[in-house]
């Protein structure tokens, strides 16, 4: 084929662990043409990093083999290449955009001089020059204040801003071919529009070719040409975008566009993938009358968290001599939230969603404020008393490769917390309810001696969320905890949550940028912009009649693709 860029042939590749060899891709065989978006759709755990990652020679050497197949882009087999040839292909020809920025950006480096190494690396700039087209880019993906970002460790800015710092890079040498794995993951829908846009624009403008990897069926089909949809390692459906999400041929493709969440009914459980191919009957609507029976016994009681005008403000200074400057993430927040409620909290990546859940958690102290528990003030506090305090506040963290330790199995790591909080009288208990937790996320037994590395973004997420109400805690934040989550995975966990809350009495602050995914789960809706509180109400009230032009446009901004 003339215009063929890239072509996987037959690629089979296998994963070591331990004795054990489990084969994780069979025969995928595609091609991707010049100037052509790709989508690829599928579950987590269905191949779809591990394909991208192939490409690009990034598989982990000691665990995994490429046991049969080639990759030809322009016409070479990349399998041939030597390491040195390789190096030099990435970042110029061959870029890529990772699922998870935090663990993808040095911790050491600033961000700025992340993405000038590479303009350094493939082209002939200068230094100045390079930090020019550094600034320019950091404006094209729409990063707020692109100076001081260009000045801060990853560590220092949001989720979302990270991930737009490895857009940055990804498109600094405008490659040939770009592989976009989960690009918009952890960023709000309208700056996720805006990548889209901008994504679309620069090929236009270079003839840039695109592998889009998402579990989101409504953004590839807004985005792709072609889409392949991919289950347990193999291709089980392709075709034009048009055709796969209008007529889809194969169950498999049903089943995944049938458990996209609905947004003009709340069912009592979300369907999944596997209900589908089941041909389990959809679950009943919640009616408004039930819904407001339930808030009426959860606001009758008083209080579990009330947080006073509470603010945090930032410094950071622009030179060494230089006058500090000073950022307000959070502005005089007052709010209630009320035992067995879940408190939704939707706003724009650094909008300050993260730093209030951090205050809460007392994983940093606010600047003025006070935030009540239990009618005491976490703020005054000692060191003593607030580890005790621990087992009650916990939190579902974003990232769930950077939050989970790379030396312990998925075992220890939640038996862990157990043995911290001094739950169960054996190790034998704490093992029998993790392997119980790991079922109810929807993980197997064997997972249990696994180490992270072995999971895709999705499973890891999973087990962050065993680890978590492992200690059964009372009150949860959960912070951007199914970002990372195909649409059925997403779903499972979502009906977890939901179940756990019943099950437990549990509390929630479900922190998110996809206001579609918290009105689903919230009980009260807070749209937060610049550190201030812009609507609040009933999530379905707020969905359906938004008051704020910034509420409007955060659901105009969902994508309706399908």
């Amino acid at each position: 084929m003339k215009n063929t860029l890239l072509h996987i042939n037959d690629l089979h590749v296998a994963f070591q662990s331990g004795k054990n060899v489990n084969n994780v891709l069979h025969a995928v065989d595609f091609f991707i043409n010049t100037n052509e978006i790709l989508g690829v759709v599928g579950e987590s755990g269905s191949g779809k990093s591990v394909t991208s990652l192939a490409i690009l020679g990034l598989l982990p050497e000691r665990i995994s083999q490429i046991t049969r197949g080639a990759i030809y882009f322009e016409g070479k087999n990349l399998l041939e290449y030597t390491k040195n040839q390789i190096q030099d292909l990435r970042g110029k020809d061959i870029s890529m955009i990772f699922q998870e920025p935090m663990s993808s950006l040095n911790p050491s480096m600033k961000c700025g001089k992340q993405v000038a190494e590479i303009l350094l690396r493939h082209t002939n700039v200068s230094k100045a020059e390079a930090k020019e087209q550094v600034l320019k880019l950091f404006n094209q993906v729409k990063l707020p204040r692109p100076e001081a970002v260009f000045n801060s460790y990853p560590h220092e800015i949001s989720g979302g801003q990270k991930q737009r710092v490895m857009i940055a890079m990804a498109i600094a040498c405008k490659p040939k071919l770009l592989i976009a794995d989960e690009p918009t993951t952890a960023l709000d829908v309208t700056v996720q529009k805006e990548i889209i846009l901008l994504l679309k624009e620069l090929q236009e403008q270079t003839g840039m070719s695109i592998l889009f990897i998402s579990h989101d069926l409504s953004l590839v089909s807004e985005i792709a040409d072609r889409v392949i949809v991919m289950y347990k390692g193999k291709i089980v459906e392709t075709g034009s975008a048009t055709a796969i999400f209008k007529n889809p041929k194969e169950d498999y493709t049903k089943a995944l566009i049938y458990a996209r969440p609905s947004t003009t009914q709340r069912l009592k459980k979300l369907p999944t993938v596997a209900d589908f191919l089941a041909k389990k009957p959809l679950e009943k609507p919640v009616t408004k009358v039930e819904r407001s029976e339930q808030h009426q016994k959860i606001y009758a009681k008083t209080p579990l968290l009330e947080i006073k005008n509470v603010e945090k403000e930032y410094f950071n200074s622009v030179s060494f001599f230089g006058k500090a400057e000073s950022v307000k993430a959070v502005n005089d927040v007052s709010f209630k939230i009320y035992e067995g409620e879940t408190l939704g909290l939707v706003g724009e990546s650094g909008c300050g969603k993260s730093t209030l859940g951090n205050l809460i958690l007392q994983l940093d102290n606010p600047t003025a404020g006070s935030i009540f528990y239990n009618g005491k003030d976490l703020t005054k506090l000692s060191t003593k008393e607030l580890r005790n305090l621990r087992k009650d506040i916990q939190i579902i963290f974003q990232d769930p490769y950077s939050s989970l330790n790379p030396r312990l199995t998925v075992g220890l790591a939640i038996t862990e917390a157990m043995q911290v909080h001094k739950l169960y009288n054996s190790a034998q208990e704490r093992k029998a309810e993790a392997l119980k937790l790991l079922e109810e996320v929807g993980l197997l037994p064997e997972h249990y001696d696994r180490y992270p590395h072995e999971f895709s973004g999705g499973q890891r997420q999973r087990i962050g969320i065993a680890r978590t109400i492992a200690v059964k805690p009372k009150f949860i934040v959960c912070d951007e905890s199914v970002s990372a989550l195909d649409i059925s995975v997403q779903a499972q966990v979502l009906n977890l949550l939901n179940s756990l809350k019943n099950s437990y009495n549990f509390t929630y602050l479900f922190i998110s940028h996809d206001l579609a995914v918290v009105k689903y789960i919230s009980d009260r809706l807070l749209v937060m912009r610049a550190g201030q509180f812009e609507e609040t109400g009933e999530a379905d009230a707020v969905y359906e009649h938004p008051q704020s032009d910034y509420t409007k446009a955060l659901i105009a901004a969902i994508p309706k693709g399908i």
